[in-house]
């Protein structure tokens, strides 16, 4: 886009980006925390949600309005809520159980009817003297198959090195009625005491042939496995993704408990990008104060996998945390929702989304709460947030905290006018103008331009795709008023080939562009 044009396209877009999407509230009765949405892609005007320990809400106006209602089960109700849909638009809420003991077996209820009533009521897993937690569902689109896979505690909180914890493997093939025995499909199991080297954060996935894809955290940081026959057989030996510096269980200010525990999803799509594996976390690897959004990829069914590259696009030192992770099926664009405090100075935090449209290569960043809240560390927030796309249809659902009473909300969002003009958006000062590097991408060297409406002293940063800085190019240089060309020379930084992003600080307002190096 011309410059001349770009000042004026750059504040139609914040303004509209800032207070973009409508916030609806779902419920603010009861504390309900630990949220899941299912969007019916069958009729996509349905939406189903839960929340802990026992609330359903169903919307048959794409999340406009919302109806509450409370769950039962023969086998009780423990939390846990997982909403998804099989390929005849049924609704499923799968949670844990407290029949015999506490989170004896995972429990998976159906609707019928837009997630109104839940009259099928299932069970898996099942192992008397045992713990069954942290479960996730996927439908098979071929062939309504549905997946799920859950850690199993031998005990729960015990210290016994002879407890220990594993991934287990349930399929249904009668749409719910009916599940296969408990199957164990890790290598390599952790403890029992729900931390770092505990086995958890299972989330399959299903690939183009009906591969079952998932990956979980642990002892040996994060590790996938695979089976290409339905769930009968799975590798011998587990792969190890990537490491989990400070482990998937790590401390975030005002908050009771937080994780970093995977989220595995596969491009089904018809675009260039099909068959890719996303794998997306949390970890503290730049800091207990710098929290960050990870994704790694394969595009050979798992047996190889990309360096982690950063999601968030801010400044090194701030929190993300609770992402969530959904690719729309329609478009192979991926969507991530999480907490962020890049706005701030304290534990004041915002609700965040994430959008790559190239297979997890760029991302951009957005805020989509309206207002920023307070957590509070004696209240439970859950141990996740949750995302479900379909077809440009974006909804997001998150907790949060105001007056120490606890809600749930959504966000109405159209994939299709979300804007590609997002890096600035968290800047909304126009003190300066920053604009897009040119040639972008290039080799060699780039002009980076900017426009100052006052005399000021300048920064300008370059920082890698991680978010490390690694070239202060201009320290605290005095600029007049007016237009300023600024060239980067790549042999003189030696930059290699890559993303990179460059922040422009003038006095205490900071804007970043991305710019690729060929």
């Amino acid at each position: 886009m011309k410059t001349i044009f770009f000042s004026v396209f750059l504040i139609i877009q914040t303004t509209y980006l800032s207070g973009q999407f409508k916030n609806v509230l779902i419920d603010n009765q009861g504390s309900p925390n630990e949220p899941s949405i299912a969007i019916n892609q069958k009729n996509p005007s349905q939406i189903v949600a839960g929340s802990n320990i026992d609330n359903f809400y169903f919307s048959s106006d794409t999340g406009k309005t919302w109806t509450k209602g409370k769950l039962k089960s023969d086998f009780g109700v423990w939390g846990d809520p997982v909403i998804m849909t099989d390929t005849n638009g049924h609704f499923y809420f799968f949670h844990l159980s407290n029949a015999d003991a506490w989170i004896d077996r995972i429990v998976a209820q159906k609707s019928f009817d837009g997630g109104k009533t839940w009259p099928q009521d299932t069970y898996m897993g099942h192992l008397a003297g045992n713990n069954q937690d942290k479960h996730w569902a996927v439908t098979d689109p071929r062939n309504n198959i549905i997946y799920c896979t859950w850690t199993h505690f031998d005990k729960y909180g015990s210290n016994n090195p002879k407890d220990s914890s594993h991934i287990l493997f349930s399929r249904s093939l009668d749409a719910g009625k009916t599940w296969s025995p408990a199957k164990r499909i890790d290598q390599n199991g952790g403890d029992c005491i729900d931390d770092d080297n505990t086995t958890e954060g299972a989330v399959p996935a299903v690939g183009p042939n009906g591969e079952i894809y998932v990956s979980w955290a642990g002892p040996l940081g994060l590790v996938f496995d695979r089976s290409l026959d339905e769930g009968e057989t799975w590798l011998n030996k587990d792969i190890i993704v990537s490491d989990f510096p400070g482990g998937w269980n790590y401390e975030i200010p005002g908050i009771y408990r937080c994780n970093g525990l995977p989220v595995t999803v596969c491009d089904l799509s018809q675009g260039q990008y099909r068959g890719t594996i996303y794998i997306n976390w949390t970890d503290q690897r730049n800091g207990e104060n710098d929290t960050d959004v990870w994704i790694v990829k394969s595009t050979d069914n798992g047996n190889t996998w990309s360096d982690p590259v950063r999601v968030n696009n801010d400044l090194p030192g701030k929190q993300q945390f609770f992402t969530w992770m959904a690719i729309d099926q329609a478009t192979g664009y991926l969507y991530f929702v999480f907490y962020d405090r890049r706005n701030h100075t304290d534990n004041k935090t915002d609700v965040f989304m994430a959008i790559s449209r190239d297979g997890g290569e760029t991302f951009e960043n957005f805020k989509i709460s309206e207002s920023p809240f307070y957590p509070s560390k004696n209240a439970f927030f859950g141990d996740y947030t949750n995302i479900s796309v379909h077809n440009n249809i974006v909804r997001p659902i998150w907790a949060r905290m105001e007056n120490y009473n606890m809600s749930i909300w959504t966000a109405l969002i159209n994939g299709k006018k979300i804007t590609t003009s997002i890096s600035d958006l968290q800047f909304e000062d126009h003190f300066f103008e920053l604009y897009d590097n040119d040639p972008n991408p290039y080799k060699g060297k780039t002009a980076v331009s900017f426009k100052l409406y006052q005399p000021a002293v300048v920064t300008l940063d370059i920082y890698n795709s991680l978010g490390f800085k690694i070239s202060g190019y201009i320290n605290n240089k005095f600029y007049n008023s007016g237009k300023h060309i600024i060239v980067i020379d790549v042999d003189e930084l030696n930059l290699k080939s890559g993303i990179y992003y460059y922040t422009l600080k003038v006095e205490n307002k900071i804007k970043t562009k991305k710019m690729i190096i060929q």
